[in-house]
């Protein structure tokens, strides 16, 4: 995206959880960054549930709201979705896990990253695993995905992909916007 160049990863991420908010106020959860891991919270006490992303990573935000949008109402309702993480280095049986337990996700997160007009990269979450071969199966799963977001269970995620496409163009118009200002001899927009 060309307006990616004039937004800091930070308000990046900060517009991606207010068009996050904007699409899924009636679900009762928020989208938080500044996470030292991600975590999914279900409501508890009254409070919303809350949807925890890395620091401010665009990439972790879209990640994470991919899994949100995978997972049905049962899911919801369980802390990280009822996953069990492992950490790396894993067994090739245990990336195998991973990578089956990923797909759907990562094949969604791209979508997300492409119609927000950002460089996706697929992640293996350890250093000796083959990603091109993930990389090739997110590329067979594509079909499965298309075909997902037409079924009422993919409703969540395609609307979110249509607001990530609005966000995309209200960026690029901004930025648009901020290089026809007139600058004043300090730089500084008028």
């Amino acid at each position: 995206m060309d307006a990616q160049q004039t937004i800091t990863d930070e308000a990046l991420a900060g517009s991606i959880a207010s068009a996050f908010e904007d699409c899924f106020a009636s679900y009762d959860t928020v989208l938080v960054g500044g996470a030292e891991e991600p975590l999914y919270q279900p409501s508890q006490g009254g409070e919303p549930a809350k949807l925890m992303f890395r620091e401010d990573f665009p990439a972790s935000a879209l990640h994470e709201i991919a899994h949100w949008c995978n997972a049905g109402a049962k899911r919801r309702q369980q802390e990280d979705f009822g996953y069990a993480y492992i950490c790396g280095p894993r067994s090739s049986v245990q990336q195998d896990a991973f990578f089956s337990a990923e797909l759907k996700t990562q094949c969604l997160e791209r979508a997300f990253a492409a119609a927000l007009g950002l460089e996706f990269r697929p992640s293996a979450d350890n250093l000796q695993a083959d990603v091109d071969a993930f990389s090739a199966a997110l590329d067979a799963h594509e079909v499965s995905l298309r075909a997902w977001l037409t079924s009422v269970p993919g409703q969540r995620a395609q609307r979110f992909l249509q607001r990530l496409s609005l966000l995309k163009m209200s960026l690029l118009q901004g930025a648009v916007k901020d290089s026809n200002a007139p600058n004043d001899q300090t730089g500084a927009v008028q």
